[in-house]
Formats: C-alpha cells, sequence, structure tokens
C-alpha cells in the first residue's frame, strides 16, 4: 500500500504569500497536489499544516525541517499505520503526470530535478531519524543517498513553483497559452 504525502510546511518566502492557497486553473496548488497523488496512491495525508483537503500530519520532529521533516512525518504515519510505501510531493509540484509511479519505481527513488518528489519505503524512517537528530547534513539527497535511492530524470519535469513568475509561467501553460 501506498500513501500519498503532499509536503505543505514552507514559508513562501519568495513567494510573498501562502502559494498552498494560490489558485491556478480555479484550483489551489494543494487541492491540486492532494488530487494527483490520489490518482496513484491509497490515501493521502498533507503535511505541515492543519487545515488541508485531506487529512494533517505535523512535521517531524518539529517545524521549520524543511522538506525532511515533513517526508519523517509520512513515513512514520505510513509505518504505524502499515503502509509499505510513501509517495512524497511539494504542494508546488503541478503535473506530475500519469506515469509518476511508473517513473520512480523501484523505491526508493526521486525525480532528479526536484528530490522532494519521490517514492521511499516506510522503513526508511529510522534513518530519515537518525539524519535529522545527527549532527550530519539535513538535505534531500544526503537522505536519498543513505538509504541508496535512485536519482530519475523524468520525462516531463513537473512545475516548481516558488515565485509569482513560476505561478505566473505555470498558468500561462495550464490555458495553453
Amino acid at each position: 500500500m501506498i500513501l500519498g504525502a503532499v509536503l505543505a510546511g514552507g514559508r513562501s518566502i519568495r513567494f510573498g504569500s501562502d502559494k498552498a492557497l494560490a489558485e491556478l486553473g480555479g484550483r489551489t496548488l494543494l487541492a491540486r497536489a492532494v488530487e494527483a497523488l490520489e490518482a496513484h496512491c491509497d490515501a493521502v495525508v498533507v503535511v505541515g499544516r492543519e487545515t488541508a483537503p485531506a487529512p494533517t500530519l505535523p512535521d517531524w520532529p518539529r517545524a521549520d525541517m524543511g522538506p525532511l521533516g515533513g517526508i519523517a512525518a509520512a513515513l512514520h504515519h505510513a509505518r504505524d499505520a502499515g503502509y509499505d510505501q510513501v509517495l512524497t510531493c511539494s504542494v508546488d509540484s503541478v503535473g506530475l503526470g500519469d506515469d509518476l509511479l511508473a517513473q520512480l519505481r523501484p523505491a526508493p527513488a526521486y525525480c532528479e530535478d526536484q528530490p522532494v518528489i519521490g517514492l521511499w519505503p516506510a522503513q526508511a524512517s529510522a534513518t530519515l531519524d537518525a539524519l535529522l537528530t545527527g549532527d550530519g547534513r539535513h538535505s534531500m539527497r544526503a537522505f536519498a543517498t543513505s538509504i541508496g535511492a535512485r536519482a530519475v530524470r523524468f520525462s516531463e519535469i513537473p512545475d516548481n513553483i516558488n515565485t509569482p513568475a513560476d505561478f505566473e509561467s505555470a498558468e500561462r501553460r495550464s490555458h495553453g497559452l
């Protein structure tokens, strides 16, 4: 079983407002991310927010740990609830594609251009816990390397919306302009 996890705990500093609530084509980025993962997963959670269109989890071990804190929370939940794997994406990953799982299987694997998009074994929670509570480098790539994850070059790179200009570009593409 696969748990989907939308990582939505960022502060959106470069975006200038809560990008999870920005509407693209009449739907929020958060709703789009949840819907995208629902197409591939048995259940979906949103990590790092209190209110969302899916059940929510707080980051682990605390807020402001970056995407690894969200992934750690999702891995803990998956392990405790009997899921084998966790499929992650950020709240601003638009255009994940119908072949998302096919590109990431077998786990562990992640999108080379956006490592927060990944398929992780639930048992990797212990490795991530050690990384987050240790003195080493707290990065997506350090985590991926520590569990032997493969970097996958996606056939189409999903949008990664960090700034208003990125959002405007995604909006133009969504309207076919």
